[in-house]
Order: structure tokens, then sequence, then C-alpha cells
């Protein structure tokens, strides 16, 4: 019975980290789309720069 009982506690305490990280996920997306469009304009800028 107790085992059952901690199962239950380690998959409850996994769920609420799951949907945590899920959800600073979904909150940081425009910021982290944001960046890589950023990251990739400096990328690009920084090539054609080299093929001068």
């Amino acid at each position: 019975m107790a085992t059952m009982t901690a199962k239950r506690v380690l998959t409850a305490q996994a769920v609420l980290v799951g949907s945590a990280v899920l959800g600073l996920l979904v909150w940081e997306l425009p910021g982290l789309v944001r960046e890589i469009k950023i990251w990739r304009m400096a990328g690009s800028s920084s090539g054609v720069r080299r093929h001068r």
C-alpha cells in the first residue's frame, strides 16, 4: 500500500514539473522566436561581410 502511495506522489510530482516546464516554454516562445530571428539576421549580415 505504501509503495502505491509513493508511486502516486512521484507521478504527481512529475506531472507538476512537466506542466511547469511546458508552461514556461509556452510563455517564453515569442521571445525565443524573436531571438532566433535576431541570430539569423546577425549571421547573414556577418556572412555578407565575409564574402566581400
